[in-house]
């Protein structure tokens, strides 16, 4: 029954919440010059699909972060549904660095490039290394955080995988501090390959900033092996007392 429910309910409000916002974005995004509006639709989009899908977040650690600041946020990749958390419950205005085949995906696409996120291919090393250039360049003029999944791609098995270094990368190019963050409960939500949204409790927890003054382009493996480092302690020592493993 509950599949069914995802399948002929959920699905196509989803769907529908998509075309719907994606749209709106669009026609926002000409008189939006600096992205705020657009920022606060793709909110109201996250929020409709948590709603639509059951799903309730416990965010924890926001008062380790000044809204006054900006920053590179980085953390691990368990779901689809994990965009939508972090858009709902992340008070900052962010652009994201998202696979390039998402770009190419209707309505959604159209958003992301409307929006300024950056795109990248990971098969192309020059052209990836361009785009964290230009986005660490946006961070600074435009005092704007960006967000990443360090993994690359939503993890098959619920692990962890090793981070690439895109975030390290770009946070010491800005000089900007890297907050790790945590996920637990959208692979339950929504597990990878799959269509049935279970919906459920999904906790999102940030970590302290990680400083980069003064780094250079040679500590960003030193960095890349921190914030994985900070992901994890989250994870086993925070998480791990709220939603048993």
């Amino acid at each position: 029954m509950s599949y069914l429910w995802s399948l002929l309910v959920k699905a196509p409000l989803i769907i529908t919440a998509t075309i719907v916002m994606g749209t709106l974005s669009v026609v926002v995004s000409f008189v939006d010059g600096e992205g705020r509006r657009q920022h606060a639709v793709s909110r109201a989009w996250a929020r409709m699909l948590l709603s639509v899908g059951g799903v309730r977040v416990r965010l924890q650690g926001l008062e380790n972060l000044d809204t006054g600041r900006h920053y590179v946020f980085a953390g691990n990749h368990l779901s689809l549904y994990d965009t939508p958390v972090v858009l709902a419950l992340l008070p900052f205005q962010f652009l994201f660095l998202v696979s390039a085949r998402y770009v190419k995906l209707p309505f959604l696409g159209t958003h992301l490039r409307r929006s300024g996120h950056f795109s990248v291919d990971s098969e192309d090393m020059r052209a990836s290394l361009k785009v964290m250039t230009a986005a660490a360049k946006r961070i600074e003029e435009r005092r704007l955080s960006v967000l990443l999944f360090p993994e690359g791609r939503r993890s098959p098995d619920g692990l962890m995988h090793e981070f690439k270094e895109g975030a390290a990368y770009i946070a010491i190019k800005a000089q900007t501090p890297v907050v790790p963050f945590a996920l637990r409960g959208t692979r339950e939500v929504l597990p990878v390959g799959s269509i049935h949204i279970r919906g459920g409790m999904v906790d999102f927890v940030l970590g302290e900033p990680i400083e980069t003054k003064g780094m250079t382009l040679k500590d960003r493996e030193r960095l890349t092996a921190l914030v994985r480092e900070r992901v994890t302690q989250l994870l086993e020592e925070r998480l791990a007392e709220r939603i048993p493993a």
